[in-house]
């Protein structure tokens, strides 16, 4: 080995250092917070239905009592996506910001779900009868499409590529596509069909859906568990990653992957919710350190929890009727990416 990969080295194991006792207690924790929540998620809704009812539809099933019928058949799977919509959403999230060393990056910022709407808008324009399988392939070509065109922008302008530079470009590339989007419907008469994807929400997921999307996010996800040592090391800088010896084209092309399945499938069943992918990372960053074998795991719970209790939220701020997730969700990350953006300003 050496003396230059031994210094690369001396430096990697200085800066990737992680809280394993904090991680172990998300990982653990949050995954028994996770399950009671969905819980807490079933139990809210239009018919009122006790734990114990929410309890018994889930351990012993019985398909000719109506209680349970509507927890299995709509309550629990509007749980499960926003479990999987919000880990999804986290770790693309997480993946971004660790390749780009970019913490303003999340799949809403930087044109990803933007994309992956824009397509499905035209999917329904064009292919009226297109079936659930066709909205997901969409989907997961219009997240490549609007990635690709806000690297692309912003690697031709003067500089090069910048974290803020990227987010002006992901903020573009999004109201851009988002403009079409409104003019496809419009102009084909199905602003109606798209106006779902980009309220944002899991209120009509069925089971049959997750049925399509899960075998994607679990993909993506253990993907993403797989590069997450490359992904730390990446994430101090190209020049130290090649010194380790690092492919880092091909960690980058497989990161881009995972956030496109991970992204491609969230947008395809909830549609547009934003700052999930911005804010989580940077909590778990703060709680378990900076290095991605427990950010990315963790970020996946945490995901899983912020966008379930952001559903619950949206069912009670002004019932009877339902607040999109999506709009709850911006709530919360608005002002940290506005915070976000400020801090990056100043150190340009």
């Amino acid at each position: 080995m050496s003396r230059n990969t031994n210094i690369h080295a001396d430096m990697a194991r200085k800066e990737l250092h992680s809280n394993h006792l904090i991680g172990s207690i998300i990982l653990l924790g949050g995954s028994i917070l996770l399950f009671l929540s969905i819980i807490v998620s079933i139990h809210f809704g239009a018919a009122d239905l006790s734990f114990q009812t929410v309890w018994k539809a889930i351990f012993s099933y019985d398909g000719e009592n109506s209680s349970h019928i509507i927890i299995r058949e709509l309550r629990l799977p509007r749980a499960i996506a926003a479990v999987i919509v919000g880990a999804g959403l986290a770790v693309s999230g997480a993946i971004m910001q660790g390749m780009t060393r970019n913490p303003l990056a999340s799949p809403s910022i930087m044109g990803v779900t933007s994309g992956s709407s824009f397509l499905i808008a035209i999917a329904f324009a064009f292919i009226p009868a297109v079936s659930y399988s066709g909205l997901i392939a969409f989907s997961f070509i219009g997240a490549g499409l609007g990635a690709a065109l806000v690297f692309s922008i912003t690697s031709l302008s003067k500089g090069g590529i910048t974290p803020v530079k990227l987010a002006l470009a992901g903020s573009a590339i999004t109201t851009l596509l988002s403009s079409l989007s409104t003019a496809i419907g419009i102009k084909f008469n199905v602003s109606k069909d798209i106006s779902y994807w980009y309220a944002g929400g899991v209120a009509s997921v069925q089971t049959q859906q997750l049925y399509y999307v899960l075998p994607f996010v679990i993909a993506g996800i253990v993907l993403a568990i797989l590069l997450s040592r490359s992904i730390s090391i990446l994430s101090l800088g190209d020049e130290i990653a090649k010194g380790l010896g690092q492919n880092t084209k091909v960690i980058k092309l497989l990161g881009m992957i995972a956030v496109l399945l991970l992204t491609g499938a969230a947008v395809s069943i909830a549609g547009m919710v934003g700052f999930v992918g911005l804010v989580i990372p940077h909590i778990t960053r703060f709680l378990v350190g900076v290095d991605y074998r427990w950010i990315i795991p963790c970020s996946a719970i945490l995901g899983g929890i912020l966008l379930i209790f952001a559903d619950i939220v949206g069912r009670m701020v002004n019932a009877p009727f339902e607040t999109p997730v999506g709009a709850i969700t911006a709530i919360i990350g608005v002002p940290f990416f506005l915070y976000l953006a400020r801090k990056e300003g100043r150190e340009l």
